[in-house]
């Protein structure tokens, strides 16, 4: 029962990723190039909107790997309460044309948005968002960012439009 609850707040979850932006003007461009193979990967979560699927996670991560078929495998996990929580979904990006903008998905066919906001040159940190200002994400390659990095990046989400106080800042020690 309890399995069954996860998976029916997850699609709550993302289901209400599909509604339309709330009136909050954002600048949710993606990026014009993204090397799938590169970005597979384990990805720290640094800060998040505090959303219903991850509250009071803490030590969250986010692992890609590929798969045979060409989509992506997507391994979430964290500690809630001190115990070890994961989920498995998989990812998949529509249209080659408009790389940054992925789809990600934790229960049968229903996909959410997954935008890929921006992306250092070196693939060492990521800024996530959706189609709405309801989801964004920063995560790095590692546990913690260097602080001038993080200030610049929490600029350029405010100049985007996103309401950086919004942002839960993740235990990763």
């Amino acid at each position: 029962m309890k399995r069954i609850s996860i998976w029916l707040g997850i699609l709550l979850t993302l289901i209400g990723c599909q509604s339309a932006n709330n009136g909050q003007n954002i600048d949710n461009t993606t990026v014009s190039a993204l090397d799938i193979p590169r970005f597979m990967g384990k990805w720290y979560e640094i800060a998040r909107y505090e959303h219903r699927f991850e509250k009071g996670m803490t030590h969250v991560s986010a692992t890609y790997s590929m798969l045979d078929n060409g989509k992506i495998r997507v391994v979430n996990e964290g500690e809630k309460d001190g115990k070890h929580k994961q989920v498995t979904g998989r990812a998949k990006q529509p249209n080659p044309q408009d790389p940054g903008k992925l789809k990600v998905s934790f229960f049968l066919w229903f996909y959410s948005d997954y935008y890929i906001l921006d992306l250092a040159p070196d693939y060492s940190y990521v800024l996530v968002g959706s189609s709405s200002d309801k989801y964004l994400w920063i995560m790095s390659r590692t546990p913690t960012l260097p602080q001038a990095t993080l200030n610049r990046l929490l600029h350029q989400l405010q100049k985007r439009g996103y309401d950086t106080n919004r942002l839960i800042f993740v235990k990763q020690d």
